[in-house]
């Protein structure tokens, strides 16, 4: 009988430890489901679309720049390529560049349509583009209803610069156009070299007698591009010595109108503008303008073209210069998330190493002696203030129609 209750008690024991076992198993499993589903929450990655304007492209979509967004912010970000100007006339959702929702007809376009497949984020590649983007749409323009920016930043900054090479550089030194300064070449007295431009002088008249012609400075046509446009935005400025009263502006344009004339055939996209220069040469191509970003991209994806100019080419900064900034304007929270991840020193190193960005205060975080590039300073100090959308179209319209 002992034995019978001896028994059943140890059944009853195996039974409980049994029961225990598998509920053991049950909430082991449960936790490693939800340990799981949590982990791949918090590495889901969160779609970030960017309507973006050109001039950055390698930049945006660079590997490392790429790892950093998604691991370190979790962030997977879609590029849709907008020209600037369309960012102010055009509703601005996916659907006006043919991608999103196909559902949704053209009658329905708009920030406000609830079906339309929207943006987080605008980064412009002017700032003019980005200051105008933030006030109420002009109706009578017919542009279209904006998005609330709520959050913004000049992100990728490069200024204005002109190449030349050393000979060149030298003959201007002469002048007292140009002066070095720890082995930077400035342009001191811009006055003086738009004069000589606007006099006729030829490249001979300053002991140049290889180079042909008159003294220019090529540039991309300021009508049709936004680079060009930057520049005489520039011209200007130090036409009116800063002073950009109505007066002022009306009384320079007929000079920068002459300007203008004399610079004969312009390019309309820099890119083709700088390989003409490095291509052609001295003689062809004394000086352009261009952004101080190029010869860092032109070091980062063809270092042995770079070797084989660098000895031979100048940069010439001129003072004042003016800035070309790529802003980001948010819409929502997650447009901010995306504005902070520029924040990261990894991403600013890439952006300033790789293509020349500038970002952040000035100066940067970053050390342009750690860059294989010579003739670069490490702080841009003497910028002039980027103009408003209605002087650039002021400036635009004026060449337009009395050319």
């Amino acid at each position: 009988m002992n034995n019978d209750i001896k028994i059943e008690k140890e059944g009853k024991k195996e039974k409980i430890i049994g029961i225990a076992i598998i509920a053991g198993v049950i909430l082991l499993t449960i936790l490693i489901t939800v340990i799981l589903t949590t982990n791949k929450k918090n590495n889901a990655l969160k779609d970030v679309y960017v309507a973006t304007g050109g001039g950055k492209e390698d930049f945006i979509s660079d590997d490392e720049v790429t790892k950093i967004m998604e691991s370190k912010y979790k962030l997977n970000v879609i590029y849709d390529s907008w020209s600037n100007g369309k960012t102010v006339t055009a509703p601005l959702v996916r659907e006006y560049v043919h991608l999103g929702n196909n559902n949704v007809s053209e009658s329905e376009w708009s920030v406000n349509c609830q079906s339309c497949s929207k943006y987080n984020v605008l980064f412009t590649s002017d700032e003019r583009f980005y200051d105008y983007y933030k006030l109420s749409p002009n109706k009578a323009l017919g542009e279209a209803d904006r998005y609330y920016v709520k959050n913004g930043s000049l992100t990728l900054n490069t200024p204005i610069v002109i190449y030349s090479w050393k000979d060149v550089a030298e003959a201007l030194i002469k002048e007292q156009i140009v002066t070095k300064e720890d082995g930077i070449y400035y342009i001191t007295d811009m006055n003086k070299l738009l004069d000589y431009i606007l006099a006729g002088k030829t490249w001979s008249d300053i002991g140049l007698s290889s180079i042909y012609g008159k003294i220019n400075i090529y540039s991309t046509d300021p009508v049709t591009s936004s680079p060009g446009a930057t520049y005489y935005g520039l011209l200007l400025s130090i036409m009116t010595n800063t002073d950009m009263s109505e007066e002022s502006i009306n009384k320079a344009l007929p000079k920068l109108n002459e300007f203008y004339k004399k610079s004969g055939y312009m390019n309309n996209t820099p890119s083709d503008l700088f390989e003409m220069y490095l291509r052609q040469g001295q003689g062809a191509k004394p000086m352009i303008v261009d952004y101080e970003k190029s010869i860092m991209e032109l070091n980062t994806a063809k270092p042995d073209a770079y070797k084989a100019v660098k000895d031979k080419l100048v940069i010439l900064y001129p003072k004042p210069t003016i800035w070309n900034s790529h802003c980001i304007a948010t819409f929502d929270d997650l447009g901010n998330e995306y504005l902070k991840a520029f924040d990261d020193k990894d991403i600013q190193q890439i952006a300033w190493s790789k293509y020349g960005f500038r970002v952040g205060v000035s100066g940067g975080n970053y050390d342009v002696t750690k860059v294989n590039v010579s003739g670069i300073p490490q702080s841009i100090d003497s910028v002039t203030s980027g103009l408003k959308m209605d002087t650039y179209n002021k400036i635009i319209e004026y060449l337009r129609e009395n050319n």
